[in-house]
């Protein structure tokens, strides 16, 4: 039996010595645990005979100089997130230091409580530290995270400086964080090197070690590069992935069990500088007034295998991430951009989603099979559009687009979320420097395959409910409550009403902004309905596609990048008896879902939702700081910008047709005191009634533009201490006919998110 003891008013109790021994960032003894809590004299003794206690009862073990719990762990610790498996996180022990080499044991970190409901808060990310409750089970360790905790500090990148004295510094690319760090060893860095660093030592006052170098942070290819450390984006395979995508790559085409569709003209519209191609389209008339129609799709699921090492590596990266410079895939180079590519005059496996689709564009009937296609020609948007403009005999893109126009009967019929939301595309020369940053085209090539793609992403669904196979859907829910209330406060500085009363579809949107007559009264209020929308997520249990106005949708088309659709894949290989074993492989044998994916659908669906906005984060930090450097040298010139946030410390304003959103400070506005109007979403001056609000358009001066942050800061272009006047709103009383341009930036609830 453990010894009775009655705390002393300075003894911790068990708790207050396990939350120490968990938080020290060092290895906790008797000494530190004693210094931590004041103790001297008698209180040491009894803190001697208090920790003979704790490790009596399980909650301890180790000597005087470093107690942890026994077996290794402690039952409440500090982790770390070393990896990410299957959309869990797997942690270790943060300062584990064993006296013997014996690896550190790997934690299983459950983020769900009772009920299987998510805990609040983002998922954790590789890096984290949590203060977590562990338990051994018969499959392993288990930790059931109480608190997150502030990220250590192991790997930070920056560039090297150097001041006046000689000593050198760390400036940090992250433009969140404000202060460099000195720097304890150098390595073989010199100034102006991007680099990798860890703490030197314990106390942030050792400064940090150069563990890695990068190279020149301003060379091509170098943003991309940052943006990947800082996401902690997989970028490479190992050799045993490698390995085992050469092994599926071999694998032979058996005709015997695909249907044959090398007869027909299948063609693939894709943008330029595809890396991939993932889809294909066909249609031709069915003589009664409607269309047969195929989309073909690269059979990804017949090479990644469940189970094998490409899968896993695959299900960690859970899509390709594009930069303007590379392409970081979900798949080796020879899957993605070789053997499951759609490249034209070559035998493809696909999964073929045929269709019949009527006059007025319903998608009537629908299957899928596993086929061989032979695709007759990769076809830029583009030239697809010159094509069809200047009206070319070409009957494979003349039934396409008559197919079209009945899929865009039925689009406009259901009227889904129409926003005008033009991307920013940034293109480089030959030596990977920055050669032009634009707004990209939106031709009728682009809906066309859209539409398509749309068409074949419901039959899925649809066809999997059915099938009563698992689906993943892509589900975008309505706006939320408290959403629509600020949308309908923002409304009424408008005059404009909006009824919670009734039923919220996009058409209502639609409407609404069709009824604005001002442009720029219509850009105010359309990107208060974006700022409104909730973010699109996959899940196993259907809540429909609001910005679609469809009431079931999976992902299908992108099986390449996007491990969703390689999962409906899957489900449509079961649903309709489709399994092809590898032959005479090491490969799983099957190609259609595992028991596993089946039993935690929604744990692989939220993890993949995670990686997709990771991706999407690190693609627009890329372009950011891209935007920064091609502004770099224009530093001092005037831009018509418009004001995209506000603040109680200033405005953010982005510069029309160009994108790259800056800071203006409060500071610069004017020579008086603003208030913040946060209904409105404006700052209005309390002398002279000055009004600044979000669309509003402004004359700035760029004052300062860092590549290496993406950050940009603006100031008027007057600085002449007096009020600026904004140009996008009238004040009361005045008259104001500027226009205001669209903000360059991509919707999270597009269904698609085609290859850039």
């Amino acid at each position: 039996m453990p010894h009775k003891i009655t705390n002393h008013p300075g003894l911790p109790t068990r708790q207050q010595v396990l939350d120490f021994i968990a938080a020290s960032p060092v290895p906790a003894g008797k000494r530190e645990i004693a210094r931590e809590f004041g103790l001297k004299g008698n209180e040491k003794i009894q803190l001697k005979t208090l920790l003979k206690d704790m490790a009596e009862e399980g909650l301890i073990d180790g000597k005087r100089t470093a107690f942890h719990a026994l077996g290794g762990v402690p039952r409440v610790t500090v982790l770390r997130v070393v990896d990410i498996e299957d959309g869990e996180a797997i942690a270790i022990p943060d300062a584990w230091q064993p006296e013997d080499a014996v690896p550190p044991p790997r934690l299983r970190v459950i983020e769900r409580g009772p009920g299987g409901k998510r805990a609040a808060g983002p998922a954790l990310r590789v890096g984290d530290r949590v203060l977590a409750r562990t338990e051994e089970t018969g499959k392993g360790w288990l930790a059931h995270p109480m608190k997150k905790l502030p990220a250590a500090e192991d790997s930070v990148m920056g560039v090297v400086e150097v001041d006046g004295s000689g000593k050198h510094w760390l400036a940090p690319i992250d433009k969140r964080v404000r202060h460099a760090v000195p720097i304890a060893d150098l390595a073989n860095a010199e100034v102006g090197n991007l680099v990798l660093a860890e703490p030197a030592g314990r106390s942030p006052r050792g400064g940090v070690r150069v563990t890695a170098i990068l190279g020149d942070p301003l060379a091509p290819r170098a943003f991309s590069l940052i943006a990947i450390h800082k996401h902690g984006i997989p970028h490479i395979f190992t050799p045993e992935v490698l390995e085992e995508a050469e092994v599926a790559a071999r694998l032979p085409l058996s005709q015997d069990r695909r249907e044959d569709l090398t007869h027909l003209p299948i063609v693939a519209i894709d943008p330029s500088d595809a890396r991939d191609h993932d889809d294909a389209i066909w249609a031709e008339p069915d003589g009664e007034g409607g269309f047969r129609a195929v989309v073909a799709i690269a059979d990804v699921s017949f090479y990644v295998r469940p189970g094998g090492v490409v899968d896993r590596e695959a299900r960690k990266r859970a899509n390709s991430v594009y930069f303007p410079d590379r392409v970081v895939p979900m798949l080796p180079e020879v899957l993605s951009a070789d053997v499951c590519s759609l490249k034209a005059g070559a035998p493809r496996a696909a999964m073929a989603c045929h269709m019949t689709i009527s006059n007025t564009g319903q998608v009537t009937s629908w299957r899928f099979t596993r086929a061989i296609v032979r695709i007759a020609e990769v076809i830029a948007y583009e030239d697809a559009q010159a094509r069809i403009d200047a009206g070319e005999n070409d009957p494979a893109l003349q039934n396409l687009w008559a197919c079209w126009a009945a899929l865009a009967h039925a689009r406009d019929a259901r009227d889904p979320l129409a926003l005008e939301l033009p991307e920013r595309r940034v293109v480089l020369d030959q030596q990977g420097r920055i050669a032009e940053i634009a707004l990209r085209e939106r031709l009728d090539a682009h809906r066309v395959v859209e539409d398509f793609m749309i068409a074949a992403n419901v039959a899925a669904a649809k066809a999997l409910e059915a099938k009563v196979q698992p689906v993943v859907y892509r589900i975008h829910e309505p706006p939320s409550r408290e959403k629509l209330v600020a949308l309908k406060d923002y409304l009424a500085t408008f005059e404009r009403k909006l009824s919670l009363g009734q039923v919220i579809t996009p058409g209502l949107f639609n409407r609404m902004l069709k009824d604005i007559a001002d442009d720029n009264e219509k850009a105010l209020i359309m990107e208060a309905v974006l700022r409104s929308q909730t973010q699109a997520y996959y899940g196993p249990r259907n809540a429909g596609h609001f910005g679609l106005a469809l009431g079931s949708y999976a992902h299908f088309t992108s099986p390449i990048r996007r491990y969703a659709d390689l999962l409906v894949h899957r489900a449509l290989v079961d649903g309709y008896h489709l399994e092809q074993p590898a032959p005479q492989s090491d490969l799983p044998a099957t190609s259609g879902l595992s028991e596993r994916d089946r039993a935690d659908l929604a744990r692989v669906s939220e993890a993949i939702s995670l990686a997709e906005r990771r991706a999407m984060e690190a693609e627009r930090d890329t372009i950011d700081r891209y935007v920064a450097a091609w502004l770099s040298a224009r530093v001092g010139e005037t831009f018509d910008c418009r004001i995209t946030g506000v603040q109680r410390f200033g405005l953010f304003a982005t510069i029309i047709g160009l994108g790259g959103d800056g800071l203006v400070p409060i500071s610069v506005l004017g020579d008086e005191r603003f208030a913040h109007d946060e209904a409105a979403k404006a700052l209005v001056g309390e002398r002279t009634g000055t009004r600044f609000a979000i669309g509003d358009m402004l004359r700035l001066r760029l004052a300062e533009a860092n590549p290496l942050t993406g950050a940009l800061k603006f100031e008027p272009e007057h600085s002449t201490g007096g009020p600026i006047e904004p140009r996008g709103r009238p004040l009361p009383g005045r008259k104001d006919t500027h226009s205001v341009g669209k903000r360059g930036r991509p919707s999270n609830i597009r269904h698609q998110g085609r290859k850039r």
